[in-house]
């Protein structure tokens, strides 16, 4: 668990509530979902073969390479499906049984996942497999609500470096995955295996409350001091208070009626844009390009997901200290150069650089965009629209996701050493983005970065579009401040 958030709990108060709770929510939340994503890797000819293996005794037809390989593909990708499934109804979910309840009911759809995964070699069903990826996928999905319940607890000191925590253990949920190869015999019980962090989660996380931003504006006044473990910081409870006061009487709102809110116009762009922009390619595919052999592939991939967690770490003891807005631009501007390096040291056929650069740009992506990202909504929404947010931008994400893994593999094959440039282009697009419209949100109250955001509305007053031209309820409600 990262330094800070232990020191700076000990200096505030008795207890260490906070760093249990991050770590009962993450080990069955996000963690989940970085190992599902990475445990395919290992047994991929196992469940090829098996996959081979059942048609024959069906049908009695051997499968060629196309059509295993189609099969293969699919399994894969539907976890990237499920997971739209599961954003989806994460945010309704959320609003309807609160943040800690969807996180154990969440536990249902792993549970299934695993009772499938572990029967499907008795039954002689690869069918059961690619059902049970869907179910993991919507748990994955679902598990979007963990960065959700960390902003809303921490106090703002620790905001960052808390909701961050979620990235870290994504990240080592992919080592995790990565390590584990599996064997021929026992490749069902591997994917079993994401049952138990999920029984850790649902035998402890009753035991730590709801969020105190839910129960406070939304149900009823608990929980703050008890999670915390201190005496509430007044400002921390006006800042709370505040946000009850502008969102009364307002009801949680749809992912549609986001897009016609001009209060969060900027809001959401914002999010969509850095969701769009969580570009995570296929190493396997890459490492073959760079000219790295098929039996040292598995190895490098383990490497680049140590990196990644390594950097996680190092981007949650940095991130309270450097910002949001300085971590991201500068970062995406790191990956577009290293994108560009990469492209040429492919033309060149430098293999060492190629290697350098693959290394250097997921270390950039773990340093960056794959923690700060997730923490944003909490941070730029509201109680009444957050929920919603979460849908929207996890649903876009996980889309992505399932269409860059879908033509990837083309993507290489047609464009080559040029793969990457599309990926810089973004990063670089990306970075410019949020130069000009992302406020730093570092130690700001949700007030202060609604009136940074209201001054880009101001500049788009002679914008025909009526949305833009609009004054906010939010500031309506506190024009005092302006």
């Amino acid at each position: 668990m990262p330094v800070n958030i232990i020191v700076d709990l000990s200096k505030q108060g008795n207890t260490y509530t906070m760093v249990l709770m991050v770590t009962s929510t993450a080990i069955g939340g996000t963690l989940q979902y970085g190992y599902n994503l990475a445990i395919m890797n290992g047994p991929t000819v196992f469940i090829q073969n098996f996959v081979n293996e059942t048609y024959m005794e069906r049908w009695g037809i051997q499968l060629g390479v196309y059509e295993v390989t189609l099969i293969w593909t699919f399994m894969v990708s539907i976890f990237s499906l499920g997971s739209f499934i599961g954003a989806l109804i994460a945010g309704p979910m959320s609003v309807r049984f609160g943040r800690k309840k969807t996180m154990l009911l969440n536990n249902v759809f792993l549970f299934s996942s695993s009772l499938l995964a572990l029967l499907s070699r008795t039954a002689k069903s690869f069918e059961m497999i690619i059902i049970s990826r869907f179910l993991v996928g919507i748990n994955a999905g679902i598990s979007m609500n963990v960065p959700m319940y960390f902003g809303e607890s921490a106090p703002k000191h620790l905001r960052g470096a808390v909701s961050l925590s979620s990235t870290v253990f994504t990240s080592f949920g992919l080592v995790l995955g990565q390590v584990l190869l599996g064997s021929e015999p026992y490749w069902q019980y591997l994917f079993a295996s994401n049952a138990i962090p999920g029984l850790i989660q649902f035998l402890t996380f009753p035991w730590f409350p709801e969020n105190p931003r839910y129960l406070l504006i939304d149900w009823r006044q608990r929980a703050l001091q008890r999670l915390q473990g201190c005496e509430v910081q007044r400002e921390e409870l006006d800042e709370i208070l505040q946000e009850q006061n502008e969102t009364k009487g307002e009801r949680a709102k749809q992912p549609w009626e986001l897009f016609t809110d001009c209060s969060v116009c900027w809001q959401l762009i914002t999010v969509a844009v850095l969701s769009s922009a969580m570009q995570l390619f296929y190493a396997s595919y890459v490492f073959q390009e760079a000219g790295i052999s098929g039996g040292q592939i598995q190895y490098v991939t383990i490497g680049t997901g140590v990196c990644e967690f390594t950097t996680c770490i190092l981007c949650n003891l940095l991130i309270e200290r450097l910002g949001r807005r300085l971590m991201l631009t500068g970062i995406y501007v790191l990956m577009a150069g290293w994108a560009v390096v990469f492209t040429v040291a492919l033309s060149l056929e430098v293999c060492f650089i190629h290697m350098t650069c693959i290394f250097t740009y997921i270390l950039s992506f773990g340093m960056g965009p794959a923690g700060v990202t997730g923490i944003l909504p909490t941070e730029i929404f509201n109680q009444t629209t957050l929920p919603a947010a979460y849908m929207a931008t996890g649903s876009l994400m996980w889309l992505n996701l399932f269409i860059i893994g879908m033509i990837f593999s083309f993507l290489v094959s047609g464009l080559g050493q040029y793969c990457f440039l599309p990926f810089g282009a973004v990063c670089l697009l990306t970075a410019s983005y949020i130069q000009k419209v992302l406020p730093e949100t570092k130690g700001k109250t949700l007030s202060m970065i609604t009136k940074e955001f209201y001054r880009l509305k101001l500049n788009e007053r002679k914008c025909s579009v009526a949305p833009f031209t609009m004054i906010p309820i939010s500031i309506r409600k506190t024009k005092s401040f302006l």
